[in-house]
This record gives C-alpha cells, sequence and structure tokens, in this order.
C-alpha cells in the first residue's frame, strides 16, 4: 500500500511542532501526470469537492438555474444570511419550503455568520443549496421530491452517471454524506479530471464568477478564487481540496488526519509550481502565541518537489 507523504508542517517559534501527511495529483491540461504523491489512484471520498459535478448532473437533468443560483448549489456556503436568503428563494421558485429539505439542521459555519443564531435550522446548513437544487431538478421532472437523496431515485442515478463521465473512472463505493446525499468514491486522479472538464461549463463559469456564494466571507475557496482569475476551487471534509485552471491544469489534494489548515498552503505550492502569481499571501497561515503570530502552517520546503 501507497502511504501518504509529508507535506505541511506547524512550526512555533522556530520549532517544528507537528506534521501533516497526505496524498497530491496533478495533471496537464492532456491529462497526464505532473506531480503524483502518496496515493493518487486508490479510492477516497471527495466529500464537498464532489458538488460542482453534482451540480453539473442537475443541469443535464435539465436543471437551469442563474450563475447565482448554481454556484450556490455548488457550494459549501457559511450560511450567512445572503446564502440562508437565496436558497429560501430557489425553493420558493420552484413551490418548496425548506421543510422539503432532507439535510440535517445546523448553526451558520465560522463564529462571525453564527452571531445572534441560537436556533439550528436545515436551511442555514453548508449544503443546503446543493439539496434545494435537488428538490428543484425533481420538481421540474416530475420525480417525487420525499426520496430525492435515496441512492437509486432518478435524480442520484444520473447524478452517479455524471460523476463517472467527468472522472473517467468507475465508482469504487457508494456511502452517504454528511447531508444525506449520496457519496461516490473516486480516486485524486479521477477527482482532478472532475474539476478539469469543468472548466468553461456553466458550474465552472458560476462557480469563479460567484466566489462568495460556494463558500462565505474569508473562506478557502472565496480567497483563492478571488485571487486567481479563471480558477474553479472547492473543499471537502476531511482534508479535501481540489482545483482547475483555465488553461486546463488540475490538481487534487487528500490530507490524510482529516485536517482542514493545510489544504490552502498545498494548493498556492502547486499553483506557484505552475507559475501562478498573486497567491503568496496564502502559503502560510499563522500559527498564535497569546493571540499573537509566532509561528505558521507551512508547506514543508521541497515538498512538491
Amino acid at each position: 500500500m501507497i502511504q501518504p507523504v509529508p507535506l505541511v508542517e506547524i512550526v512555533r517559534s522556530g520549532l517544528r511542532e507537528g506534521l501533516h501527511h497526505g496524498s497530491v495529483v496533478m495533471i496537464d491540461p492532456d491529462g497526464a501526470p505532473l506531480l503524483s504523491l502518496g496515493d493518487a489512484t486508490a479510492p477516497m471520498y471527495p466529500r464537498s469537492s464532489l458538488k460542482p459535478a453534482q451540480a453539473a448532473g442537475m443541469l443535464r437533468c435539465g436543471l437551469e438555474l442563474p450563475a447565482a443560483d448554481l454556484a450556490l448549489a455548488a457550494a459549501s456556503h457559511s450560511g450567512e444570511a445572503d446564502h440562508v436568503r437565496r436558497v429560501g428563494e430557489l425553493l420558493a421558485r420552484y413551490s418548496l419550503t425548506e421543510d422539503d429539505l432532507r439535510c440535517p439542521p445546523d448553526l451558520p459555519l465560522g463564529a462571525e455568520a453564527r452571531r445572534g443564531v441560537s436556533v439550528e435550522r436545515r436551511i442555514a446548513m453548508n449544503c443546503s443549496g446543493k439539496h434545494a437544487a435537488m428538490l428543484a431538478t425533481c420538481v421540474i421532472n416530475g420525480w417525487s421530491t420525499a426520496d430525492y437523496l435515496d441512492p437509486k431515485h432518478p435524480l442520484q442515478v444520473a447524478i452517479a452517471e455524471t460523476v463517472v463521465e467527468l472522472a473517467g473512472e468507475p465508482l469504487s463505493n457508494t456511502a452517504v454524506d454528511g447531508c444525506g446525499a449520496p457519496l461516490f468514491a473516486i480516486s485524486l486522479t479521477g477527482l482532478a479530471r472532475v474539476f478539469q472538464r469543468l472548466v468553461g461549463t456553466p458550474v465552472g463559469d458560476a462557480m469563479h464568477e460567484h466566489p462568495w456564494l460556494v463558500a462565505g466571507t474569508d473562506r478557502e475557496d472565496t480567497r483563492l478564487m478571488g485571487a486567481v482569475p479563471g480558477l474553479i476551487s472547492k473543499i471537502g471534509a476531511e482534508g479535501v481540496f481540489a482545483f482547475a485552471l483555465p488553461d486546463g491544469h488540475a490538481a487534487a489534494i487528500k490530507i490524510a488526519d482529516g485536517a482542514d489548515r493545510p489544504r490552502l498552503p498545498i494548493a498556492t505550492g502547486l499553483l506557484s509550481r505552475l507559475g501562478v502569481e498573486g497567491v503568496s499571501d496564502l502559503a502560510e497561515i499563522p500559527v498564535l502565541g497569546g493571540g499573537e503570530p509566532v509561528g505558521a502552517v507551512r508547506l514543508i520546503p521541497g515538498a512538491l518537489d
């Protein structure tokens, strides 16, 4: 079995305090591997990084959405006020309500978004945009809405077929994601191909045009898509991250311990390797001591060589 490799270090006051291991793959515009570290071919769960592919599957089923709502369909939004309002408007457009959502109730993501919010709601859950779009797809096709999360539902069958086509490989397994939707296992290489094939599509264009709707204030995807023209990116739980550039280069990352913080340093390292400018201020995450920066979470020198 191929083991994950050390990629990111945590340094506090000049001393390495910890390491994050993971796997990384980067492909060129022709799909050939430019970099492969750890295991890029083993089955893995892309988690929310697969949402853009799920949104693409809904479009193939006839769903038509303005770009802003399409970005929300591919989102892991923070549940900020405008996110919640837009999801509610999307539901109402198809005579649906929050009660039709089958994602679990949750609070918004992040301390600022949670300020003044004490009641968990389905519409505030970070996947509610995807679920609202799934329900809308069911309505326009005359499909049942009560069981729209069943893997055998026509919607989920169509989405699975789209994932297989975009990834260029069969599904390794089907599970249940945190939001209750079917979750399809593919390889990291397959995930990179998914993002490569979404560049220049309605989903990819919507994501880059509306990065805040894909994520939220000061979130990874918002910052990275805002910094790099034409780039599309999407985080996933358990340390997953994928991105693609308009020239067709694409990459996917999986952190072995499921941590989130190594994702951005690795992504910026990959982009810098491709000659992309404007991401240097995203390369390190501050380590605090007494509320002040005393170190950083950063790419290990030479880790991507």
